[in-house]
Parts: structure tokens; C-alpha cells; sequence
């Protein structure tokens, strides 16, 4: 268990607030830590000595070849020999290693500083990068230069490793550089200050938080959960690493005497009530005479249209989760209620701290899914192929997002799977879908993304490394359409009992009745255009529908939705309604086996899936879904409603943070170069009280 330090002396204050509370462990807190503290253990979240002293190891080798490599080019360029001798570089780690939270098997985040004449895009990701792909030790060698923060990733000696570079203006590159020093900004570019940020970033909130090694704790066992609660994506616009480590910063700072079992539940306490988008800042923003933007919503148009700002505490301050969406930032939201909920049984002795980490059943919460599957011609193709898509994913949800004005709401999947079974290399990435909460909608209302969907696969042929043999499918699948290699070894879905004679003879009767149904309403569709493929082109057939179904059919364009007054699949369900129970139905649908995903790409209100309402065609390799209807999700048991705090105190979070946050209109706070503070007539922020 971490130490206790500073209990019982007056706190250094941190952050741009007081604290909330004061107040130190009780006996109970000190057991729950330590219980805590043995769950994290036994989870096997710690490393071994002997993994730790070969990442050591890792970093010393790689630290010797950047400083070779430096040389070699100071050598080529005509320096001198005394300057090819004092020619330098430096590694520094950042993210998880930086802060002390990695845990077996983490990639080992670093940063390579070189001196002003040896720059990123010739040197590093060309010289650098045929350096280390002649090495027997490196594998899966990866260089992205177009990514917001360039990156070459690769393995060394099975170390996984995230490598930047900097550029910094000096010809010299000091051993004891003092990456804390605002100087190290001077004459660079953006892209360059986004890669020193890491470690400054890291930097600041280690000197921010009143006890490290409480804050690490706390940290590490945050992000296990977020992970197994599947919201540890920053790509695919849920909380990344430097997100999470300052969440839990700011709480650690509201509680500067808290153990970490404490923290832990203050954690889910504070993020429940916040009133979004309020940032999250460890201290003032602070603006400099070098002019890098800062997050700043008063001047910067586009930073008042961020959902969920979780401020970076190094200038240049930046919203570092600028890409939450309202579909994530509402996951979020739902899986934060429901650590507070198990946190209170915890505090109530009604629960143990295994139940706060029970993985989310994703595919059990929603019943309609989009499938994204990505294929190529070998291993290397895919990985960078696939970090391609899973880099636009997150765009495809802010798409759909606005072309159904928020009315249907996106849950990207934070991992993906691999289909072995299949010849070609293979991965797959899903989406749940489901209506918003509490719209109202009329029956057959529909939601035509094709648009949306057109416009993505425009968005992924983009990828400058494209190769012959990359592919992305896009297609719609229920539940029980899942395919088997998305679940775990041993997962078998729950089957319905099978039925005695008297009920097969019912289900047999009720089958024919249902195929006697849905092929007089194909009969009678058959005037529908049909999606073709000739010559690699998409065709439809030239037949106008119907003037009835014109008549009824409002639409508002590909990538809108459209309003059915009537649907077919109502009419199905209003004829089969003497001979089928719904009830009984959609248990089938529950336990029913996976099976291999359709062309269905009809979503109804009922959940039923009709293949006859529209069609899936493939163009340019993405498959494109027409009309899809969307219908009511039902939840999992994993899934919470707001709950009412179950703590003594639950309403000092918004008590205090109301009174303390509103003066000093946190949105926009700024320190000025000259350390004088101002706020320049920035709206108030509002901590909106939840009413449950």
C-alpha cells in the first residue's frame, strides 16, 4: 500500500481550486486499499524484475543508435570532427513508463530529441528507419508520417515501441536537456511540440498530484477498468492514457489525503455529477510570447464545440480529448454510473472490488451492430492498413451522428477481431446502434446512411500506402448474426430448451404461416429496385417505385433518414400476431446461435430484420446499407440507468465545485505571460445538478 504522507499537515494546495475534502483514511479505507491493492496484483497488472531490467536494457540499445545515427549524419553534412564528437541525441519515455502505471506487455512510449540539422521527415522516417529495418532485433517495422504525432512503431527484441522525434534548435543536444523548460519550444513546428508535449505533459502531472504514489495506484487500476469496461480507446474517441491520467489527477487534488480505495470511488463520484463540457484543468491555462494556440473557447471557434475538454496541464495547453463524441462521451457516462453504483456496494459492504472490473458485455447491449470488416494480402499490409480504418473510425461515428441529427447514436468497439479461419488476412471492428434515449419516432422511421457510408469509404481511399489486396466491407448484422470468432474460447450462447412434439408441431405450424407471409410481401415488392454488380460498377434497375410508396416515402437524401407512415414489417407483424408470441420471439433472438452475417440492412422497431425492405451492394469494396431502420435496444445487465448516490456526503462534489469553479469562469481561465490571471469576459461554466 502506498504511504500516507502529508496526513495531518497542512496540504501544499494543487490545481485551481481547493480541495473538496480534507479528510484522511479511516481503518476501513486502509483494508480496502490493501484488498484493492492485492486484486491489482493478482490480475497480473504488475511486471516482473526481469521484464523491467530488459525494457531498461531496450532503452540503453536504442538510445545508442540515435546517437550513432546523429553522428553518421553530422559526418555526411561536412561538420567538424570536434562537432561530429559532441554530436548528440537523447531518449526520453513518455505515457504509461513515463508515469510509473505501465504494466506487462505495455508498449514502451519514447521520444527521440535530435539537434536543428537533423530533421523528421528525410532523416528520421527515411536514414533512421533503414537502420533499424537491417536490424535482426527489430520487427514489424511501421513508420506514420501523416498521423497527428508522427510515429515509427516497431518491435525491438519483442519490446513493443511508440518512437517520435523532435527536432529542437540547437546544434548541440545537452545529456541533462530540461524538457520542463519552455525554451526547448522555441523555432519549432506544431507537430514537433506535440511530440515534446508527451513527456512535459507527464512531467507536469507527476509535480501536480499531492502523493505520487497514491496517484499511480489509482491510475493503474483505473485503467484496467476502463479497459475492461471497453471505453480505453483514445482513436476511437473514448479516454486514452494521458485522458485517464489526468481525471484522475484532478481527483487527486479534490482529495489530497485519500487512499487509493478512496480515490477510486471519489473518482466515479466527481465524473458522474460533472457538467460536461466543463474542463477538466490541473491548473491555469498559461498563454506565452512564443503564440502556440492554447485551448481557449472564447477565441478558438472550434474548441467550443468539444464535448468532454480534459485539459493538458504544459503549455501549450490543449484539449486532449478532442475526439469524444456525443455517442462516446454518453458510453462514458453510462459506465461511470455504473462504477459508482459498484463503488457504493463496496462502501456498503455489499459488494468486492471484483465486481467493478466484470468485462462489459458489448454484443449482449445492443442488437443492431455495424461490421467493419478489413482485409489485405499479408501481415504487414494489414497492420498498417488497420491502423489506417481504426483512425477513421472515429469520423464514421461523427458522420453518422450528423446525418441523423443525433438520433442514432454510435458504440465503436474498442478492440478488434481476427477471423483465422479465412484464407486472406483479416480483422474486423464492430459498432452497436441504437436510437437515442427517449426520441420519439414514428412507426417505420428509417435511417438512410448509403450517403454516410460513401462518404467514409472516400475518407479511407485516401490512405497514401494503399497496396492491391487492401479491402473494407461495411455491412449491418443483428445480434444473433454475430460471427463465432468475436467470442472468447468456451463462450457458448444459451440455447432455447427444445421443444416437446405438441410445441414442434406449433412451431412447425407458425413457420409455414410466417414464410406464407413474408413471400406474398416479396411477391408483391418485387417492383423495388435491385442493386447489381456489373463491371465493377453499381447498377440499379430503372423501375420507379410505386406512387404509394412514393407518396409515403419522406426523404431527406442519402445520408438523412426517411419516415415509412406504414412499414411492411408492421403489416408482417399485424398478420403474424394471432400465430406468434413476441415475447417468445425475441428469447429465440436472445439464445439463438450466431450465424454469418446477411445482406439484411433493414433495422425495424420490432427488431426484426427484413430482407426485402432493402438492400446491401458492394462499390469500390465498401458496402453500402440502404434504408436502415433502426429499433429500441435493450440493455444488458452490464448497462445502468442514473442512479442516486449512495454516499453520506453525495452532493459535496457539486456544493463545492459550484462555488469554486464559477468565479474564476474556468472556461477560458488564462495566466498571461506575465503570470497575471484574466478570463476576458468568458461565459461562466455551469455544473448542471443531476436529477434522478
Amino acid at each position: 500500500m502506498g504511504s500516507s504522507e502529508g496526513l495531518g499537515t497542512p496540504a501544499k494546495e494543487h490545481g485551481v481550486t481547493k480541495p473538496i475534502s480534507m479528510a484522511g483514511p479511516t481503518v476501513t479505507d486502509l483494508q480496502r486499499t490493501l484488498e484493492l491493492e492485492k486484486f491489482l496484483a493478482d490480475s497480473g497488472l504488475y511486471e516482473s524484475v526481469e521484464e523491467a531490467d530488459k525494457r531498461e536494457e531496450v532503452l540503453h540499445r536504442l538510445e545508442q543508435i540515435v546517437k550513432n545515427w546523429v553522428k553518421q549524419l553530422t559526418h555526411l553534412r561536412g561538420y567538424t570532427d570536434q562537432m561530429v564528437e559532441d554530436a548528440n541525441a537523447v531518449i526520453l519515455t513518455f505515457g504509461s513508463y513515463r508515469l510509473g502505471v505501465h504494466g506487462p506487455g505495455a508498449d514502451l512510449d519514447t521520444l527521440c530529441i535530435g539537434p536543428s540539422y537533423v530533421n523528421r521527415e528525410e532523416d528520421f522516417f527515411y536514414t533512421l528507419h533503414d537502420i533499424l529495418a537491417n536490424m535482426e532485433e527489430v520487427t514489424e517495422l511501421q513508420p506514420i508520417p501523416d498521423a497527428h504525432v508522427p510515429v515509427m512503431k516497431f518491435k525491438f527484441d519483442g519490446i513493443s515501441i511508440d518512437l517520435l522525434y523532435a527536432s529542437i534548435s540547437r546544434l548541440i543536444v545537452p545529456a541533462d536537456l530540461d524538457i520542463s523548460d519552455v525554451s526547448v519550444l522555441h523555432n519549432v513546428d506544431e507537430p514537433t511540440v506535440r511530440s515534446l508535449n508527451g513527456c512535459r505533459v507527464a512531467d507536469r502531472i507527476l509535480k501536480l498530484v499531492p502523493n505520487v504514489q497514491h496517484f499511480r495506484t489509482t491510475l493503474r487500476c483505473l485503467k484496467f477498468w476502463a479497459k475492461r469496461r471497453g471505453i480505453y480507446s483514445n482513436v476511437t474517441g473514448f479516454l486514452g492514457g494521458v485522458n485517464l491520467a489526468i481525471l484522475v489527477a484532478q481527483v487527486c487534488q479534490f482529495y489530497p489525503n485519500a487512499v487509493p480505495s478512496m480515490l477510486v470511488s471519489r473518482f466515479f463520484r466527481v465524473y458522474t455529477q460533472w457538467g460536461w463540457p466543463t474542463p477538466v484543468m490541473l491548473c491555469p491555462i498559461e498563454e506565452n510570447e512564443l503564440g502556440f494556440p492554447v485551448w481557449h473557447p472564447r477565441k478558438n471557434p472550434r474548441d467550443r464545440s468539444h464535448h468532454m475538454p480534459i485539459i493538458t496541464p504544459a503549455y501549450p495547453c490543449m484539449n486532449s480529448s478532442y475526439n469524444v463524441s456525443t455517442s462516446t462521451l454518453r458510453v462514458m457516462m453510462e459506465q461511470f454510473q455504473y462504477g459508482n453504483r459498484i463503488c457504493g456496494e463496496i462502501e456498503l459492504n455489499k459488494s468486492c472490488w471484483k465486481a467493478l472490473f466484470e468485462p462489459y458485455k458489448f454484443f449482449e447491449s445492443y442488437k443492431n451492430f455495424l461490421q467493419v470488416d478489413i482485409v489485405a494480402a499479408d501481415v504487414d499490409d494489414l497492420r498498417s492498413w488497420k491502423g489506417w480504418v481504426e483512425s477513421r473510425l472515429r469520423q464514421l461515428t461523427l458522420m453518422i451522428e450528423r446525418d441523423t441529427f443525433g438520433k442514432l447514436q454510435c458504440h465503436p468497439y474498442h478492440r478488434e477481431f481476427m477471423d483465422t479461419s479465412r484464407h486472406c488476412f483479416h480483422c474486423a471492428f464492430f459498432m452497436g446502434l441504437q436510437r437515442k434515449q427517449g426520441e420519439v419516432v414514428q412507426e417505420g422511421q428509417q435511417f438512410d446512411i448509403r450517403g454516410t457510408v460513401e462518404e467514409f469509404r472516400h475518407s479511407v481511399n485516401m490512405y497514401m500506402f494503399w497496396k492491391p489486396g487492401m479491402g473494407i466491407y461495411v455491412s449491418h448484422v443483428r445480434r444473433r448474426q454475430i460471427p463465432c470468432y468475436v467470442f472468447p474460447d468456451g463462450y457458448k450462447r444459451s440455447r432455447p430448451s427444445r421443444p416437446t412434439s405438441h410445441e414442434n408441431h406449433k412451431l412447425f405450424h407458425e413457420e409455414e404461416v410466417s414464410r406464407a407471409v413474408h413471400e406474398r410481401i416479396r411477391k408483391r415488392k418485387n417492383d423495388d429496385g435491385v442493386g447489381v454488380m456489373q463491371n465493377g460498377l453499381l447498377k440499379r434497375k430503372s423501375t420507379s417505385p410505386p406512387e404509394n410508396r412514393l407518396a409515403r416515402h419522406n426523404s431527406l437524401g442519402a445520408g438523412g433518414f426517411s419516415v415509412d407512415a406504414v412499414s411492411d414489417s408492421q403489416e408482417l407483424r399485424n398478420v403474424e400476431s394471432n400465430h406468434l408470441s413476441n415475447s417468445g420471439q425475441d428469447e429465440l433472438d436472445r439464445t439463438e446461435s450466431p450465424e454469418p452475417a446477411s445482406n439484411s440492412s433493414v433495422i425495424t422497431n420490432d427488431g426484426g430484420s427484413s430482407e426485402d425492405n432493402g438492400y446491401v451492394s458492394r462499390a469500390g469494396g465498401v458496402e453500402m446499407i440502404d434504408n436502415v431502420r433502426f429499433e429500441d435496444t435493450t440493455y444488458g445487465n452490464d448497462s445502468v440507468s442514473p442512479v442516486k448516490n449512495r454516499a453520506e456526503n453525495g452532493n459535496e462534489v457539486l456544493n463545492e465545485l459550484q462555488e469554486q469553479l464559477q468565479p474564476n469562469a474556468m472556461l477560458g481561465m488564462v495566466i498571461d505571460s506575465a503570470g497575471k490571471l484574466h478570463s476576458e469576459a468568458v461565459q461562466e461554466p455551469v455544473i448542471r445538478h443531476a436529477h434522478v
